[in-house]
């Protein structure tokens, strides 16, 4: 949601908007910043601003592509000011630009970097501000941001192969469900009231298609409804606990797909673990953000269970062999970095490890998606063709 507010800071009062989930949280925010609110109110905004913001919005590559400037910027010497107000120049999305704006005047009124960027939980997340913070901190803001694009460019390349071999396995089956859908209700019925009017005797294969054909042309509104609706309630229960857990425990059994999953998680944590202790985050702080970055259940309960022996005084790589979901590479590694005192450059080296062997598994899955769908087509046409053509070829023999 949008709220406007209206505050008082070193004898100024200003009014700007803020993205927060509740009053409550502008609240937090403003008195953490050092403002005193004097009023806020939602921003009702209309259907075409709304359509608007859909398609107007920050992207992930706009994240992506406004760190490596600014980090190229900073580590040229330029200002965190500068590199904002040329970034502003630069910018042709509206957005994009709105977003440098908010943040360039936090920062000219005395706030931190990490602090405005908090402002947008939505583009920025939690391990990005902590690296940012951490930056400043250190006074090495610039170099930080430098690994963090470097990160996120390899996370958009990852997304963006994933994409890539999911686009055939998806458009084939939409138009095979697509083709099916046409046929059963229009072209079918036609036929098969042909086979009606000669009295032949029907095999089971056409008869099964005649009751779903009939089905289909008497409740085809009722079966799109279905649809939507069933995508509708599935994607409010994924957004549940159950549900989430739910999906992720069946993703990671599915023979073709649980190796990327698995995979793919394990590059994120150990890549995001190795640039936070890296930038001086402590281990445990490092756990707790990859807790909250984590999109998969199962590994996030992982992780909570490693945080709390972290806690008691337990070895992070005793802990990852306890949690027996992380392959044994991870647990010696993690062990020899720890005994080295250099767990950082191992937990590295491991992600781009763990990165090749995505990359093979998402070609193996390529591998094995592309005939099963083929295989399943084959099996769909010939169903159709054996219940059309077989009550003609009994219609002939009836003749003769």
């Amino acid at each position: 949601m949008e709220f406007q507010y209206k505050a008082l800071k070193d004898n100024k009062i200003i009014r700007k908007n803020i993205e927060a989930e509740s009053v409550d949280e502008v609240v937090a925010y403003l008195r953490s910043n050092g403002y005193f609110p004097i009023g806020i109110k939602s921003v009702r905004k209309t259907e075409s601003g709304a359509l608007s913001k859909f398609f107007n919005k920050v992207s992930f590559n706009d994240i992506v592509d406004f760190t490596r400037q600014i980090a190229i910027m900073l580590n040229a010497g330029l200002t965190l000011v500068d590199s904002l107000e040329i970034l502003k120049k630069q910018s042709a999305k509206d957005s994009v630009k709105k977003l440098l704006e908010d943040i360039d005047n936090e920062i000219k009124a005395g706030n931190s970097f990490s602090s405005a960027l908090r402002k947008y939980p939505q583009n920025f997340s939690n391990l990005y501000i902590s690296l940012v913070k951490s930056g400043e901190a250190s006074g090495k803001l610039g170099e930080i941001l430098l690994r963090l694009s470097d990160n996120l460019e390899k996370e958009r390349e990852f997304k963006g192969k994933l994409k890539g071999a999911m686009i055939y396995p998806i458009i084939v089956i939409i138009a095979m469900v697509g083709v099916m859908f046409i046929m059963i209700t229009f072209v079918i019925p036609k036929l098969l009231d042909l086979y009606k009017q000669f009295n032949v005797q029907l095999p089971i294969t056409t008869q099964i298609l005649m009751a779903v054909s009939s089905f289909s042309v008497h409740f085809w509104p009722l079966i799109i409804a279905a649809i939507f609706g069933g995508s509708y309630f599935m994607q409010q229960y994924l957004k549940t606990k159950t549900g989430k857990f739910t999906r992720d425990t069946l993703l990671l059994k599915i023979p073709i797909i649980n190796n990327v999953i698995r995979v793919s998680a394990l590059v994120d944590s150990t890549r995001t673990l190795a640039i936070l202790i890296g930038s001086g985050v402590s281990i445990l702080d490092g756990l707790g953000i990859i807790i909250e970055t984590t999109d998969n259940v199962i590994f996030q309960n992982a992780f909570i269970e490693i945080k709390r022996k972290v806690e008691k005084g337990q070895s992070l790589g005793v802990s990852l062999e306890q949690a027996e979901i992380f392959p044994p590479i991870l647990v010696q590694m993690a062990m020899v970095g720890e005994q080295t005192g250099h767990l950082d450059d191992t937990l590295m080296r491991l992600s781009k490890y763990f990165e090749m062997e995505s990359e093979m598994a998402i070609k193996a899955m390529t591998a094995m998606i592309e005939p099963l769908i083929l295989v399943v087509l084959g099996l769909g046409v010939g169903f159709l063709v054996l219940s059309v053509i077989t009550p003609i070829y009994n219609l002939t023999n009836s003749f003769q």
